[in-house]
């Protein structure tokens, strides 16, 4: 499954790198590493076909190191069923980053994630303790999405936007309802998109 094989079978028991892949909502991952450095990195939408999407990455992770042995790891709120089909190591996601933050920063006291779909806050001190948003996607990748699309680009569109505003609105993000409330009306009196977008990630700032 993994197409990642070693170049002589005296090499077999030599793992030198380690791939990480994450199977989001929305999107899947892949970081390798060859012990503290990122060598290969990937982040793409798999737009429901996560499978799919998940060997196309696959395939160019291997089109880059076509012969050596990885060692893997998944994580992420879609890749339990996938690391079950493809016979690897999960790790919830949560672990994962708490983990990741101790070793490399560990006088964090608090771990913020957005998601494509949920938003997670982790406290580390005095004991942790996980709290994540409930049934509404507000505040989250989609609802970036969702306002992204009104000013008719993407995410991606949506940062380079934002770097050149100068105004900033208040814009609901609990609910993308009441935001396009607030985005329309704006848009309709011809504020400027840059601005619009920066509102729009002070929005979700200000929500998380």
């Amino acid at each position: 499954v993994l197409l990642l094989a070693p170049r002589r079978m005296k090499d077999v028991m030599t793992v030198s790198l380690s791939l990480g892949l994450d199977v989001g909502s929305t999107t899947v991952k892949a970081v390798v590493t060859d012990g503290d450095e990122i060598v290969f990195s990937d982040y793409r939408r798999h737009n429901a076909d996560v499978r799919g999407e998940l060997a196309n990455l696959l395939r160019d992770v291997q089109a880059h190191f076509p012969h050596d042995l990885v060692k893997v790891a998944m994580t992420g709120s879609g890749g339990l069923g996938v690391a079950k089909a493809m016979g690897i190591q999960f790790v919830q996601e949560v672990i994962a980053s708490t983990a990741a933050i101790e070793r490399l920063n560990p006088e964090v006291d608090v771990i913020i994630e957005l998601g494509g779909e949920d938003a997670k806050i982790t406290y580390l001190r005095p004991v942790p303790e996980q709290r994540m948003n409930g049934t509404c996607a507000g505040g989250t990748g989609a609802f970036i999405d969702q306002m992204a699309s009104l000013l008719h680009t993407d995410a991606a569109g949506l940062d380079d936007l934002a770097a050149a505003y100068q105004h900033l609105y208040p814009i609901a993000s609990r609910c993308g309802v009441f935001a396009k409330s607030d985005l329309q009306p704006l848009l309709n009196q011809g504020a400027a998109h840059t601005d619009l977008a920066a509102s729009v990630f002070q929005a979700v700032a200000t929500q998380t």
